[in-house]
């Protein structure tokens, strides 16, 4: 099979997305990002868009995340540059050109994304609706074999439906192998927002599931110290979707509650994704500008993504100068 063209298959991002204030003594990350193909071969890190909701439509959810690759891009570009990330070297690849069906879509994404891995990139992969999941896990585990995987999610996203949709993509993950129920979690789950079939689907499967009372009571870090420990895992798959969070710090959402993580608790977990030198992938869903106040959804996943990124370069400084 020829090697799929990055270029040809994504759309190059806004130029006025970029953010700067023309001032050295407060630079932005839109002035630390880079976009053009010379560019491509230097950079650690690669951002990907996936800017459609045809998932979210077919689950009966209401759309606008198509719009969230956009917001998030424009709320992160506007940060602060961290110390810490003067010397990382982040590339933005655009979005994915989209195709005539949800399915054809998903195969794109695939391809693109697992190229992006067999080059050796930490992707991050903005959506869009959450069955973007499936390509980009899939693209993991093809990429790596066994993938420790967490959704971090009010809802187990295990739904049986045909065709697929937003609903569906950690299922059609575990049945088509491409993830083992031992080394897939479950984070932030509410019981009472999710079917007693599916529940039960998770048990029978001895799927683990953190849910928002656990951690409640034992906390981010305590909560993840198991998972995290698990040996002969050469990557790891990040799934935060928004939606995880209460609507009071995240009303922008394809699915909101009155209940759910703190922003400081999402947070706390972008900086566990970012300390774990198998982190391969993080990915953010259901952010709907639409609904939105005050790009309030939309600032939370860019804060999430820079937890994550100042961890990481504290990891890898001195070691690619």
């Amino acid at each position: 099979m020829a090697a799929i063209d990055l270029f040809s298959s994504t759309n190059r991002p806004d130029e006025g997305l970029f953010y700067s204030r023309n001032d050295p003594n407060d630079v932005r990350m839109g002035e630390s990002i880079v976009r053009w193909r010379e560019q491509f071969a230097r950079c650690q890190v690669v951002i990907l868009g996936c800017p459609q909701d045809e998932g979210v439509a077919r689950n009966r959810g209401r759309v606008g995340a198509k719009l969230a690759p956009t917001e998030i891009r424009r709320a992160f570009y506007r940060m602060s540059r961290p110390a810490p990330l003067e010397s990382i070297r982040l590339f933005d690849l655009g979005d994915l050109l989209l195709k005539p069906t949800l399915e054809a879509t998903h195969n794109l994404q695939y391809e693109v994304v697992r190229a992006l891995l067999k080059e050796g990139k930490i992707v991050i992969s903005l959506g869009g609706g959450n069955d973007i999941a499936y390509p980009d896990c899939k693209a993991a585990a093809k990429q790596f074999g066994r993938v420790l995987a967490f959704n971090i999610d009010a809802h187990l996203d295990v739904r049986a439906d045909e065709p697929p949709n937003s609903g569906t993509p950690y299922r059609q993950l575990l049945e088509e192998k491409h993830l083992a129920p031992e080394l897939f979690h479950e984070v932030g789950i509410q019981p009472l927002a999710n079917s007693p079939t599916y529940l039960e689907y998770a048990r029978e499967r001895r799927i683990s599931m953190h849910t928002l009372a656990e951690i409640q009571e034992r906390g981010i870090d305590e909560v993840f110290r198991g998972p995290l420990s698990a040996t002969q895992v050469k990557a790891v798959f990040w799934g935060f979707d928004l939606d995880s969070v209460r609507a009071s710090d995240a009303p922008g959402v394809s699915a909101p509650s009155p209940v759910g993580l703190t922003a400081e608790q999402i947070c706390r977990i972008g900086v566990l994704a970012g300390r774990d030198s198998r982190t391969r992938l993080i990915e953010f869903s259901e952010v709907n500008p639409t609904v939105d106040l005050d790009g309030r959804t939309s600032r939370l996943a860019a804060l999430v993504l820079m937890n994550a990124l100042v961890e990481m370069a504290g990891r890898w400084k001195g070691s690619w100068e």
